[in-house]
């Protein structure tokens, strides 16, 4: 590649270290505010997640030595959750963090490269194959020796000037992607502070109403054994959605496929109420895209309510589900079709309900128009990231 050199890890970096022992860090020394220990949760995406942390002292960060990281430090899990890798921003939300012993840290040359196009690379296929072919899959998935075969690995590794136009392209569809999740974090608030006014905490600005319950709202759909329903010969199909691609809110190309001749009430589109009742248990509107609903999974309809009224009062009793799926002495807890008939929901005259539907369905709309955007946008970014990563698609052609 014209103006592009391979490096090894080892000839672009400065420091590499290991996380603490797991005895170094034990649950008697976090505390409820200090420098924050990161986790798998912490290293979802691209850079740093800082949604929520566990904390330890000064002092016990100090004690730590290499285990601390700091902004534009690259961190890597290397034990559970492999193939995962972020950088630390510049404008993070503290100065300092503890990886943890699942995890290592590199600290780059970044006059050879920048964190984030270093991270954006392993993120590709080709990058997650480098990460994970020194894996073992033996016990808990884990990489072998994992400072030292990582600093054997190679990348591609543009000039600056490169490297800084091929982020502002990246950085500019993930900066769109956060401020639709920030915009749609807000209208869900906004929904549900309705939804809770008039249904949970003001019954009297309900007006007359009467008891019922989740099946006599909606209908929720179990899905089927999938692996019964594969492609013809010839067909496409179309990817299955299980618990984990609702849980990531996409397909990929790890997802099952199904053939799309099912009926109807099996097939999964945008804007579609999704329950999962077994194993991780969530409520969520789809918006990946066309797929087939597996079993273990309930599309949610009603010819008769509004879709934000039985979202929101399946969200309600979401809790209760929890608990029960949690005390069933199974492999995987679950709930039965029974727990839905014992689940209370209050129903308003027709007038009332159609009053709030003219409030709540536009934000609900919204939601969706937004959540689907971001697929498109999470998808576009995905198509470009290979391509401009390898120098497959050169900058200029972004000019023509």
């Amino acid at each position: 590649m014209e103006e592009w050199k391979e490096y090894k890890i080892s000839e672009i970096i400065e420091e590499i270290a290991m996380g603490p022992f797991g005895s170094n860090i034990k649950v008697d020394n976090f505390i409820d505010f200090g420098i924050p220990v990161l986790n798998g949760s912490n290293l979802q995406g691209f850079k740093l997640n800082e949604d929520s942390f566990n904390y330890v002292s000064e002092e016990k960060a100090d004690s730590l030595g290499r285990a601390n990281a700091f902004r534009g430090d690259v961190v890597i899990t290397h034990r559970g959750t492999l193939g995962q890798i972020v950088y630390i921003p510049l404008d993070s939300k503290y100065e300092r963090y503890i990886i943890s012993q699942s995890q290592f840290r590199l600290r780059l040359n970044q006059n050879i490269i920048r964190p984030d196009f270093f991270v954006y690379f392993f993120h590709t296929r080709i990058g997650q194959h480098r990460i994970l072919m020194n894996a073992s899959q033996v016990g808990v998935p884990a990489l072998a020796r994992p400072t030292s075969t990582f600093k054997e690995i190679t990348i591609p590794v543009p000039p600056m000037e490169i490297q800084n136009r091929v982020m502002a392209i990246l950085l500019s569809l993930d900066d769109k992607i956060e401020l639709n999740r920030h915009i749609n974090e807000n209208l869900e608030q906004q929904a549900q502070a309705l939804f809770d006014f008039y249904f949970i905490q003001h019954l009297e600005k309900l007006g007359n109403y009467e008891s019922g319950n989740l099946i006599d709202i909606a209908n929720y759909t179990n899905g089927l054994a999938m692996q019964r329903f594969r492609p013809r010969d010839g067909e496409k199909g179309m990817p299955v959605l299980k618990i984990k691609e609702l849980g990531q809110g996409k397909t990929d190309s790890s997802s099952d496929v199904c053939t799309k001749n099912i009926p109807n009430e099996y097939i999964v589109n945008d804007g579609d109420i999704i329950f999962s009742w077994s194993g991780t248990l969530m409520v969520h509107v789809w918006c990946g895209g066309l797929c087939g609903l597996n079993q273990h999974l309930f599309k949610v309809t009603s010819d008769k309510y509004p879709k934000w009224y039985y979202y929101f009062w399946t969200k309600y009793h979401l809790g209760k589900f929890i608990r029960i799926a949690k005390d069933k002495a199974v492999t995987m807890g679950h709930i039965k079709r029974g727990d839905l008939e014992t689940s209370e929901v209050l129903i308003p005259e027709k007038e009332t309900l159609l009053g709030l539907d003219k409030i709540i369905s536009p934000i609900l709309n919204q939601i969706i128009g937004i959540k689907c955007e971001n697929n498109n946008l999470e998808n576009l970014r995905d198509t470009l990231l290979p391509k401009l990563m390898s120098g497959e698609l050169k900058i200029n052609d972004f000019n023509n």
